[in-house]
């Protein structure tokens, strides 16, 4: 079996950047991922990207996509790593297709999303409940729609469909929305957008497809007649595959300023670490902070 000098999981914005970086200090490495672009390709509108004015999610994606193909990079698509750990004083990595060894370990996985845990969620799934805007806004065309969430996600959903959309109820379980102030401002300005706070989501309707949601006010039931519903309550570090490090009470892999977790030769980068801002450029800086790390942990090994 081929021992890599390492492994990195994951092929998002943070997963990326390290590739890159690793590939320009040379580093023997192998990508493992499910996909590409992870959260950053369902994301709409960015605006806050150093040197993108304005760059939608997708495109975004393609041009990192596009600077990581310009190196000669091993990379395992459509694979889900199932178990890390360290073993020997290598670190072993199984797939459900297979088993890789390194040296070392840059664990970038990322996120996904939460779901409602309420009745008709699973019945209702890619029936007419989503959890992608970015991906099924076009769908719902002229139609009225839920979107449940109150923080940037739910207001980047809401943005993306009030231009497709002809009416939008956003359902959130707080006194007030979160995110960014102006995207708030944008959607609180909307005449198609509706907002309920403290609110409360208790069943998906429908029949072959949604019909409708109920929810819970002020100890008022009602349904509200949708024909989409946009799930945006929040993401999961996807960290369930390794064990022996340490995380926080969210599952998020706790790391250093170095990006070093509890294990040694094991780093983490992005989403799925404790950094505490979720954004895209954060992502990336940590992925080129930690593959200068493990280089540098490499370097220093006999």
């Amino acid at each position: 079996m081929r021992t890599y000098e390492s492994i990195i999981i994951g092929a998002g914005p943070a997963g990326i950047t390290a590739a890159v970086y690793a590939a320009r200090k040379k580093i023997d490495f192998l990508v493992i991922t499910k996909d590409i672009g992870g959260q950053a390709a369902l994301s709409g509108d960015i605006q806050n990207y150093t040197g993108y004015q304005f760059i939608a999610g997708p495109e975004l994606v393609a041009k990192f996509e596009e600077h990581l193909r310009k190196f000669d990079i091993s990379i395992k698509e459509n694979e889900e790593v199932v178990e890390l750990k360290k073993e020997d004083n290598l670190v072993l990595v199984k797939t459900k297709k297979d088993i890789y060894t390194a040296k070392t370990a840059i664990v970038a996985s990322g996120k996904r999303s939460k779901e409602l845990n309420v009745a008709g969620e699973k019945e209702f799934k890619n029936r007419g409940l989503t959890y992608c805007a970015t991906c099924d806004a076009p769908l719902f065309a002229n139609k009225s729609v839920a979107v449940i969430g109150g923080g940037n996600s739910a207001l980047d959903a809401v943005l993306q469909l009030i231009k497709i959309t002809k009416e939008i109820y956003l359902i959130n379980n707080t006194p007030s929305l979160g995110g960014d102030q102006i995207m708030k401002e944008k959607v609180e300005e909307s005449k198609i957008v509706k907002i309920f706070n403290n609110t409360q989501v208790l069943e998906i309707v429908g029949d072959r497809f949604v019909r409708g949601i109920k929810i819970k006010k002020d100890k008022i039931i009602e349904e509200l007649s949708v024909q989409g519903i946009f799930v945006e309550i929040g993401l999961i570090p996807n960290s369930e595959f390794i064990k022996d490090v340490e995380k926080n009470e969210f599952g998020e892999i706790k790391v250093n300023c170095k990006n070093e977790t509890s294990t040694q030769a094991i780093f983490a980068c992005g989403d799925v670490t404790d950094v505490p801002e979720k954004q895209i450029i954060v992502a990336c800086g940590e992925g080129a902070k930690a593959a200068l790390s493990a280089f540098r942990f490499l370097s220093q090994q006999r």
